[in-house]
């Protein structure tokens, strides 16, 4: 359908990303020997590692402050980096699109956990000057881009101060995260340290349970992986979690784990 509204109008091409862009800060040379170190010494050991394992090794081992990536699929992390006593920041993305009970999430997480501050990390442009110099819905006509500018790019730029960050990441989740490890270096030096690696839902959904920990609502109606509200949609029974997600061109990633 032809969108009359913006029909005529000359938009930015959206391969170019917004002024002001950059990439993440490199590391100082001693820290980024560090890390390497760890990762030969350490990385065959935690790669069956106990999630609480893989917290607390990061607790003990890292040569500075970690960040600790949150969707707010789910608060496990937080609960493992504040067990852990990480020094630490909680990074929370907020792309603009997300569901009204992602941000209620957060603001629960925020609440439950002062002694690991959360950040909402937020795109150069609102949706509504996206909208401008792009045109309206992105995400519709090019997902990749959209990820990009504001999934990718933001955290690239708020990496700056950390030696590491942890992840979520699961092998269970989809076939291309099945050989993941539990710890290895990202592109740019960085330790990259995924504690939950080796559970699936079940065991995911028991330390919710157990912890009592915030819950997201919309997972408790179908809504196993969840991203931005116009392309994450539910599951039925027993479907891989992912599927409930729209990516670009066939990946199953969106770009933060390429």
């Amino acid at each position: 359908m032809t969108d009359l509204l913006n029909a005529g109008k000359e938009f930015e091409d959206a391969s170019l990303s917004p002024e002001g862009t950059r990439d993440t800060a490199p590391l100082a040379a001693d820290i980024a020997e560090a890390n390497q170190a760890l990762v030969e010494q350490w990385a065959d050991k935690l790669f069956d590692a106990s999630a609480t394992d893989i917290m607390e090794w990061t607790a003990e081992h890292a040569p500075g402050r970690i960040a600790v990536t949150m969707s707010m699929e789910n608060t496990v992390l937080a609960e493992l980096a504040a067990k852990a006593g990480l020094d630490a920041d909680l990074l929370f993305i907020d792309t603009g699109f997300h569901f009204p009970e992602t941000l209620e999430t957060a603001d629960a997480v925020e609440k439950r956990y002062p002694q690991l501050p959360l950040k909402r990390i937020k795109p150069l442009l609102s949706p509504e000057e996206q909208d401008a110099v792009y045109g309206p819905r992105m995400y519709s006509w090019d997902l990749a881009a959209y990820n990009r500018m504001r999934k990718v790019e933001p955290l690239n730029m708020a990496m700056d101060e950390y030696v590491g960050w942890v992840t979520g990441l699961r092998r269970a989740d989809s076939e291309h995260r099945a050989s993941a490890p539990a710890l290895s270096l990202d592109r740019t030096g960085r330790l990259k340290i995924s504690p939950i690696i080796t559970w699936d839902l079940d065991s995911t959904d028991k330390y919710i349970a157990d912890e009592d920990l915030v819950i997201h609502p919309l997972t408790l109606q179908g809504y196993r992986s969840i991203g931005c509200a116009p392309v994450t949609f539910p599951v039925g029974e027993g479907d891989d979690a992912r599927s409930g997600r729209v990516f670009a061109g066939g990946k199953t990633e969106c770009g933060l784990h390429e």
